[in-house]
């Protein structure tokens, strides 16, 4: 097999041979974090080498008996060129992988339904996130992927995680990287999960040495590497460029910019997205300017209530409301972030914003709430022009509506209260649990009886 022109390139692909064949003679699961980007790009593609090479100089059985993850976390938000772009790559490497008979295996995780960004923000109303309250790290990133790797502790025992982390990102990165290092070994206990280790390879390449392997070295699952290259390049903003290593005349110049969810409001300008725009990637403007919309009103307190989801006061000292958006709210931004979708969809037919699984999960969301003024169906229908699945959010059909409402004639308050419970029994089913069901129903008699009394 051809050498890399690099004596530090070719001394970390001899380390993770050694350390893949020969330090650790366990079979401990390699897992790689990987998102598509330059770094984890470079990591799986040096790993790659090194299973080609122990294969080709190690006798068998003795060869690749330990299994190789590469996991893919799928916010749902994902920057939609990155997306798309990532989903190829995994496609490309699952079938090479087969083709080459290699330990390599693609496992793709997203957050679990009531965990997503959409349920959060527009089902429970939470405010989007920013430095102060970042719940989306966890919940759509950390969990989904600590899941994995829990299911493979349980069935191994121990695991490795390997990270495309460098020391030249940031000094905080590399205070933290060197916190948990230990002196002469290349693993080290992972800072929260028990039974779990972690090895950073690629810790000491320049970012002119990732884009030299990316520019110079074939991608051994056979993609086109200068299509990443491009990706970063579109997104660079002018205070991102950086110089590289090129190779030719067209990779004169490169950005290190950042890509992660399109609807991140932590930062307060998202300069990928912008660029991409500014790119020629015109089609991303309404997502952009949606984003701004949901940073810009995030504290605005007409839109904020005074009491948490479980009525407690949620008012500060000097009288700031805190507590979830107002359903309101929450319905007029799903109405737009629909009409963001459709208008989207007119360039790029395959681009989904919100999945018809969240949609659902929104209605329900409601429902637990006793949020029966604003409905999905109804929202959806405006958009579009057309139903979605409506049997998901009522359970009577037009004629068991006709005859229920002659039935409630006299008093409509009581086909209220019928069909609101019918409601709340429906979107149990849907979750596919009665968990709650009971004090679901009873709260919701009290509030009738308390508003009747009143």
């Amino acid at each position: 097999m051809q050498k890399i022109k690099s004596s530090k390139i070719e001394g970390i692909i001899d380390e993770i041979i050694d350390q893949y064949a020969f330090a650790d003679t366990s079979e401990r699961p390699w897992i790689i974090g990987f998102s598509g980007g330059k770094d984890s790009t470079v990591l799986l593609t040096l790993v790659w080498i090194a299973l080609q090479r122990i294969r080709e100089n190690q006798p068998y059985p003795f060869q690749l008996r330990r299994p190789v993850y590469v996991v893919c976390n799928d916010t749902m938000v994902e920057n939609p060129i990155i997306s798309s772009y990532t989903d190829d790559v995994l496609a490309k490497i699952d079938k090479e992988a087969r083709e080459q008979n290699l330990p390599i295996f693609v496992k793709k995780t997203t957050p679990k339904l009531e965990e997503s960004y959409w349920i959060n923000v527009l089902g429970k109303g939470y405010p989007v996130p920013n430095n102060t309250f970042r719940w989306c790290t966890t919940k759509l990133k950390i969990s989904p992927t600590s899941d994995f790797l829990l299911e493979q502790i349980d069935e191994k025992g121990e695991a490795i995680v390997l990270l495309g982390t460098r020391y030249e990102e940031s000094k905080t990165r590399e205070r933290s990287m060197r916190k948990h290092e230990v002196r002469g070994k290349r693993l080290s206990k992972h800072n929260s999960t028990a039974n779990t280790y972690v090895y950073a390879p690629i810790k000491e390449l320049m970012l002119e040495e990732i884009w030299y392997i990316i520019n110079a070295v074939k991608s051994p699952w056979g993609f086109d590497n200068s299509i990443l290259f491009k990706i970063y390049a579109d997104a660079s903003a002018d205070d991102y460029e950086c110089p590289t290593v090129v190779t030719n005349k067209e990779h004169a110049s490169c950005g290190q910019s950042r890509f992660g969810c399109w609807t991140c409001t932590v930062v307060k300008k998202d300069k990928s997205m912008s660029a991409l725009i500014d790119n020629g990637q015109e089609w991303m403007r309404p997502l952009l300017d949606f984003r701004d919309k949901m940073q810009r009103e995030r504290n605005d307190q007409d839109k904020r209530s005074d009491k948490n989801r479980n009525g407690k006061v949620a008012i500060t000292e000097d009288g700031r409301k805190y507590g979830p958006y107002y359903p309101w709210y929450r319905a007029h931004l799903l109405e737009e972030l629909l009409r963001v979708q459709k208008k989207v969809q007119n360039d790029k037919p395959h681009v989904t914003l919100i999945s018809n699984q969240e949609l659902i999960a929104i209605q329900v969301t409601w429902n637990r709430d006793m949020i029966f003024e604003h409905n999905v169906g109804d929202i959806y229908r405006r958009v579009y022009n057309k139903d979605i699945s409506t049997n998901h959010f009522n359970s009577l059909d037009d004629t068991e509506q006709r005859i229920l409402r002659e039935v409630c004639e006299e008093d409509s308050n009581y086909y209220q209260l019928i069909d609101n419970l019918l409601s709340i029994q429906e979107t149990k089913s849907l979750m596919l649990s009665k968990y709650g069901l009971h004090n679901d129903v009873e709260r919701r008699i009290e509030n009738f009886v308390n508003a009747s009394d009143s």
